[in-house]
């Protein structure tokens, strides 16, 4: 499809005789003409920066939306504005379907008369064409949102079993070629179009509180609780993604500040060429955490081939995106394949273990942080002392006062993998 809407760029652009890009109706690229001038003023940062980016900043998208062109019917003529970056006036067509607009054909044209009317009215008659590319593409998306919608809330068994049928069949041959998941959590607004990561095969979101039963687990979103070591938190969350245990493979965000409606998921299920062809997919779901606004937490599972083990696929991308809120070292988007014991960690239970509730009492913030250092550095105490910056004798002290609150011994492995295990857990 992508060809598809190439060719009619091309073909407006030699109507036309001036370059052409199509963008969609949020203004992210879909398709450009050759620029052949070797003048540089031909250009402008506004355009160079929509092709480079694939996208325009919201206060570029205000300035033009200034000029009516989400109600317009025909061309609207745009003038330059250096002060705004736009060096070049442009012409454009909006992108129309049943009267709804879905994107728009931008033509850097400053020129006086400009084109004729005659041969911008055939531009026009292009310009529903890909309309009408464009209104396919929406209602296809739609539907496969749906599919994937089914398969991730579905309960284990047949319910299952048919929802992965039915988009299996939707999606046709490339169904059993490699794939990834990814969460981005929380979404608020409205699903992002397919074309904002590379290869997307289907998207959806799941709304807060759409799916009960099962283990679940939060993704904690606020910022660094304050008295609490390193930023943990144990607190109230403002965001929540669930995603563990074998019962219904749920996705919902929630919080004190999130209501329904408010704050969701976003599933995303990518194409990919192979296995390891991850990094262009990676960096446009970062972008598309970026847009999520702060606290939002994105998280990819190991890639697959074929969609069996579709539901296995997204409790490790909702694990990831875990990972990546307690450990910020993961990158904006946290791969399961990279969180080391965070999956052992995201499996377990919500809620702190019962033997590690003295440290998480604010009063205690300093032995709590104690410990974790003391157990990250192996229990080499000159190596944890030196962390601190304390004397040894004052980590000795520190070192007995928890083992007295906690009930546990430190020179005892389990008691150990126990205290380390739990700390690490509440900051998931």
């Amino acid at each position: 499809m992508k060809d598809d809407y190439q060719e009619l760029v091309d073909e407006i652009s030699a109507l036309l005789g001036v370059p052409a890009t199509l963008e969609n109706r949020d203004f992210g690229l879909i398709a450009f003409g050759a620029h052949d001038s070797e003048d540089d003023t031909a250009m402008d940062p506004v355009r160079t920066r929509s092709i480079l980016t694939r996208k325009s900043t919201p206060a570029v998208r205000a300035w033009f939306e200034g000029f009516g062109i989400t109600r317009a019917t025909e061309p609207v003529r745009i003038p330059a504005a250096p002060d705004a970056g736009v060096f070049r006036g442009r012409i454009c067509l909006p992108v129309r379907h049943r009267g709804t607009v879905l994107g728009y054909v931008w033509l850097l044209d400053d020129s006086d008369p400009g084109p004729s009317a005659s041969r911008l009215a055939a531009a026009m008659e292009v310009t529903s064409r890909i309309g009408d590319l464009l209104a396919d593409e929406v209602r296809a998306g739609a539907d496969l949102a749906r599919e994937l919608r089914a398969v991730l809330t579905a309960e284990p068994g047949w319910q299952r079993d048919m929802a992965l049928g039915a988009l299996r069949a939707a999606l046709g041959p490339s169904a059993d070629g490699p794939h990834v998941v990814l969460c981005v959590a929380p979404w608020r607004g409205e699903e992002p179009r397919v074309r904002a990561v590379p290869g997307t095969a289907a998207l959806c979101t799941l709304p807060y509180g759409a799916v009960a039963g099962g283990r679940t687990a939060s993704v904690t979103t606020a910022g660094p609780a304050a008295g609490r070591p390193n930023g943990s938190s144990t607190g109230a969350t403002t965001g929540r993604v669930s995603g563990s245990g074998n019962g219904p493979v749920s996705g919902s965000v929630s919080g004190p500040v999130s209501g329904p409606g408010e704050a969701d998921t976003l599933a995303l299920l990518v194409r990919l060429r192979s296995p390891d062809a991850l990094a262009p997919v990676l960096a446009a779901v970062a972008r598309l955490r970026e847009d999520a606004g702060p606290g939002a937490a994105a998280g990819s599972c190991a890639p697959r081939r074929g969609l069996a083990e579709l539901p296995a696929a997204w409790r490790e991308a909702v694990s990831a995106a875990r990972a990546s809120v307690a450990q910020p070292r993961f990158g904006p988007v946290a791969q399961w394949t990279s969180i080391g014991p965070y999956r052992l960690l995201t499996a377990l239970p919500t809620g702190p273990d019962p033997v590690i509730r003295p440290l998480l009492d604010p009063v205690h913030a300093e032995l709590a942080h104690t410990a974790e250092v003391f157990l990250d550095h192996a229990g080499q105490a000159g190596r944890t002392a030196s962390a601190l910056g304390i004397h040894r004798q004052t980590l000795y002290y520190r070192l007995s006062r928890i083992e007295q609150l906690t009930g546990l011994e430190l020179d005892d492995g389990e008691d150990r993998l126990l205290l380390h295990m739990a700390l690490k857990a509440t900051r998931l």
